[in-house]
């Protein structure tokens, strides 16, 4: 184990050696450069350097080529030979080796599922996920405040389709208590979830959810553990591969403990296509991300932004990068010279070169690089060449790549998914126990007014059957099986039939039917 990682350096007209120092690897970075300059090579040479001092990484590959990192490189390659003349001119002794990987993917197909329940996404990132309005974002944070106040657990897409069902059918209710809820906006952010669902992330949400823990292992040998992200497929939607990524981030600082300045980083993070992150971003997504990467450091956690042009990371990120790996920028255009300019800007200037001609001039596994020096000051910019990696450069057989994730421990603990208890079920649970409560009070509607169907026709029947024998009139017999409710009915007919009689004669007929029902 060493302090530093080697980067790269010598030859005719370029630096000496040029090393990362590992207690500054915390310190964030920046890889830039335009598409096939060698930010891949630059990528794939720091995870080496990581996992070989015992710093897990994490990393997303864009391309597919980054899973080469299981593999030693080998000299029956095709750039053996230039390899080992640049290796030369640098210094250095290559020494083909594969480091320890565990594959990941969101979508469970090239590595290992990794999933995050919509809880933990937050209604922050969702919205920007699914690039909702200001009024649907409001929709969304009160279908959040209600799954906490009823506890109803938002674990996967399912949860959250079936919360925004309840608040659609109870919008009156929820709207007087949390503010108006418009079914028009539970209907746009339903519309929203139906195409990332269509997309494949409903495999994003779920449990089991990642462990952080998981991220930051070393193995038996006390190498740091190179997680690769399969983000191929996952470019084909730019916004969840930057969402997942902004999330993964968040945990990162959320949950890990304050450790001041390690002597190494606990983990590195490496975001590529960091321009993903920040296009059309509201303002506060970009303050998380500051936030993020201002006090991770003190977490241990370094961030490396891969990009195509620094001008791609806002200034108030760009400048907490203090380690950075510069590879060509062509300048065609007049914004492309601007860009160019601004970029030789932004390090310390070298007296034997000028930065812009240099960042132009670079060819290919070259660049201009800078990193912190003693007391975290920047270094002078130096030409560098790059040295060669170790490992397999370019993707790995597919059944050795199979064979890594089989002996993997992570295969048993994320490959099947778990469906508990949770909001869906328990909304469920609720409309049955509703159903059954609205179907037994219609069965006892249905009983009432059949009972008093009969009542009615009992009377109706009553008043057919009296007679006047000259005395007054005769009762009917009574129905076998008789009740004391036929008497009340009876008896209540009689008292009315007494109000709408007011002669004598009327009155002198009622007092026969009085004779007639109580006297026994």
């Amino acid at each position: 184990m060493g302090e530093t990682i080697f980067v790269g350096g010598g030859g005719e007209g370029y630096s000496a050696p040029q090393n990362l120092l590992l207690k500054y690897g915390n310190r964030h970075g920046l890889i830039a450069g335009a598409t096939g300059t060698g930010k891949t090579v630059t990528l794939q040479v720091l995870a080496e350097g990581f996992s070989a001092e015992g710093v897990p990484v994490f990393m997303a590959d864009v391309k597919g080529d980054l899973s080469g990192l299981a593999a030693a490189g080998s000299e029956n390659h095709k750039l053996h030979e230039a390899f080992t003349k640049r290796a030369a001119q640098i210094g250095h002794t290559i020494v083909y080796r594969p480091y320890p990987v565990t594959f990941w993917d969101m979508f469970g197909q090239a590595g290992h599922p990794i999933r995050a329940t919509v809880a933990e996404m937050g209604p922050l990132l969702l919205s920007r996920l699914l690039e909702l309005t200001e009024p649907q974002e409001g929709v969304l944070n009160v279908a959040f405040r209600l799954a906490d106040e009823e506890e109803l657990p938002l674990l996967d897409l399912k949860d959250l389709q079936a919360l925004l069902t309840f608040i659609a059918q109870h919008d009156g209710d929820i709207s007087a208590r949390y503010g108006l809820v418009a079914s028009t906006s539970i209907g746009a952010i339903q519309r929203r979830l139906l195409v990332l669902e269509n997309q494949g992330a409903a495999q994003m949400f779920g449990e089991p959810a990642l462990e952080l823990a998981d991220l930051m292992r070393v193995d038996a040998n006390g190498h740091g553990v190179v997680n690769i992200l399969a983000a191929d497929k996952l470019m084909n939607s730019p916004r969840l591969y930057a969402t997942f990524l902004l999330w993964l981030l968040s945990e990162l600082f959320e949950e890990l403990p304050e450790v001041g300045d390690p002597d190494k980083p606990k983990l590195v993070f490496f975001f590529d296509e960091a321009h993903l992150l920040f296009n059309d971003a509201p303002r506060a997504l970009v303050e998380k991300v500051e936030q993020v990467a201002r006090l991770i450091r003190s977490k241990g956690v370094g961030i490396y932004f891969i990009t195509q042009n620094p001008a791609d990371v806002p200034d108030v990120i760009l400048g907490q990068l203090g380690n950075r790996v510069q590879h060509a920028l062509r300048a065609f255009t007049a914004k492309d010279q601007k860009d160019l300019k601004a970029a030789s800007e932004t390090y310390r200037p070298n007296p034997r070169f000028d930065i812009s001609d240099a960042i132009r001039d670079v060819g290919t596994g070259e660049a201009v690089t800078s990193f912190l020096e003693a007391k975290g000051i920047p270094g002078i910019a130096e030409r560098t060449m790059v040295r060669p990696p170790n490992s397999q450069l370019g993707p790995i057989d597919p059944m050795l790549r199979a064979g890594v994730m089989a002996i993997s421990p992570m295969s048993a603990k994320y490959t099947a998914a778990i469906d508990r208890d949770s909001a869906y079920e328990r909304l469920r649970t609720r409309a049955e126990a509703a159903a059954r409560d609205a179907e037994a009070a219609e069965a006892a509607q249905a009983r009432a007014t059949e009972d008093e169907a009969r009542r009615k026709e009992d009377a109706r029947e009553y008043s057919r059957a009296r007679r006047y024998d000259g005395e007054g009139y005769r009762e009917p017999a009574r129905r076998s099986g008789g009740s004391s409710r036929s008497d009340s009915l009876t008896t209540t007919l009689a008292k009315s039939f007494v109000r709408q009689l007011g002669t004598r004669t009327g009155q002198a007929v009622v007092r026969g039917i009085l004779g007639s029902m109580f006297k026994r």
